[in-house]
């Protein structure tokens, strides 16, 4: 690399960790635009953290680790503290690029002066197509004499094959911490991002306050992104899995965004954000009822009982397992 960089690539947990080295090396083998990187490392399971290490070592990238888990938004906020570039793009730890991604970001940004780009992102294997999100609508409406919040994905669902050619660069209400560019400029006003929200809404707050701010949103289908779901969740993933994902994060991720922008909590973006998070449950439920026949004891035992009756319960006694 050569030149000084305009963008810091900023990598956080997500969900889990089995995905991080796999996304780390597709990072560097498909990024030609020079960048430098801040790894955030909130409690990865000791085989990744030693090849983190390892990797920080000879790559040369700022590796941040605290021992314990990490929700988004603070992991987020650790690695702009150190950010002194022009753009930083905020990463999960199992998003694959693919090749160009980041000089497509770039261009829209320098072209178009956008305070936040967001890229094509697919979901599950990058050979399969699937679109997670192209572009999007994040609004409140005033109705009735109520804010109603509005959150809609556009192409969610499409194959990518079937509607690439009518996407095109335009301008988004909407971008995701899967993957977006931010200028820095734009985050310095705003201030850190709000680590009330730990589990939800963190992306629509941002896209909220961004363009509350005078900021603009832009979609740039050349940068194109995938995200692995926990469809295969390894057992080191399951406790940061489950509290990731737990009641106590929702229900104060919810509270703290109804209270911040005055909604109803009838809105559809709400009740759509909810029901994600108790899909993300089940997820990891199943996974634990498979493990449960495989590492616990006979089918007698008092805990594999409790773990296959609820899943309150489970939720409870993986936290305490996976240890």
């Amino acid at each position: 690399m050569s030149g000084e960089p305009l963008v810091t690539v900023a990598v956080v947990p997500r969900e889990r960790f089995s995905s991080a080295l796999g996304a780390l090396e597709t990072l560097y083998a498909s990024t030609r635009e020079p960048f430098r990187l801040i790894y955030v490392d909130g409690g990865s399971p000791p085989r990744v953290r030693r090849a983190l290490e390892r990797a920080s070592r000879e790559r040369g990238f700022r590796l941040l680790r605290t021992p314990g888990y990490l929700s988004p938004n603070r992991a987020r906020n650790l690695a702009l503290r150190e950010v002194t570039t022009r753009y930083v793009v905020f990463i999960d730890n199992d998003a694959f690029v693919t090749p160009g991604w980041l000089e497509a970001l770039v261009r829209c940004a320098e072209t178009t002066g956008a305070a936040l780009c967001a890229p094509l992102t697919l979901i599950g294997p990058l050979e399969h197509g699937n679109i997670h999100v192209a572009s999007g609508e994040c609004r409140i409406l005033r109705e009735g004499g109520r804010n109603v919040f509005v959150d809609v994905h556009h192409h969610s669902g499409d194959r990518l094959s079937q509607v690439r050619a009518s996407l095109h660069r335009c301008p988004t209400e909407i971008v995701e911490f899967h993957c977006m560019l931010a200028r820095r400029e734009t985050l310095e006003k705003l201030g850190p991002l709000d680590e009330g929200l730990s589990s939800l809404f963190e992306h629509c707050d941002l896209s909220l306050s961004v363009r509350r701010a005078g900021g603009a949103l832009w979609f740039e289908p050349e940068s194109v992104v995938a995200y692995h779901p926990a469809t295969n969740l390894r057992w080191s993933d399951l406790r940061y899995f489950n509290l990731r994902w737990s009641d106590p994060w929702n229900r104060a991720s919810l509270a703290r965004f109804q209270e911040k922008w005055q909604l109803d909590p009838d809105s559809p973006g709400i009740e759509s954000a909810l029901g994600a998070a108790r899909f993300q449950q089940r997820l990891m439920f199943r996974r634990a009822r498979h493990w449960s026949h495989r590492a616990l004891g006979p089918a007698g035992d008092p805990l594999r009982r409790a773990l296959l009756r609820s899943e309150r319960t489970l939720r409870s006694a993986v936290a305490r397992l996976v240890r």
